[in-house]
């Protein structure tokens, strides 16, 4: 696992309030972490300046599990 993915975790862990345990690869975000919409756009404001990386629209639409979010951090570096 990149660095950037483990601070992905982290901010995953902690802006959801979801312990890190549970963040799993095939863990799906609204259905098993019960992530709303408000959170989402946390997490994905709090994921781009972290990591200084931009996550366009359509990109965050297809985000529907932990490891979608990490894939999408690994195959895109940030500054």
């Amino acid at each position: 696992m990149t660095p950037a993915e483990e601070k992905a975790l982290e901010i995953l862990s902690t802006v959801c309030n979801v312990p890190r345990e549970k963040l799993v690869p095939e863990a799906r975000l609204i259905q098993d972490l019960d992530i709303d919409s408000v959170v989402t756009l946390d997490l994905l404001m709090e994921l781009e300046e972290s990591l200084g990386i931009d996550i366009p629209e359509v990109k965050a639409a297809e985000m529907q599990t932990v490891g979608d979010v990490l894939t999408y951090v690994r195959e895109n570096p940030g500054e």
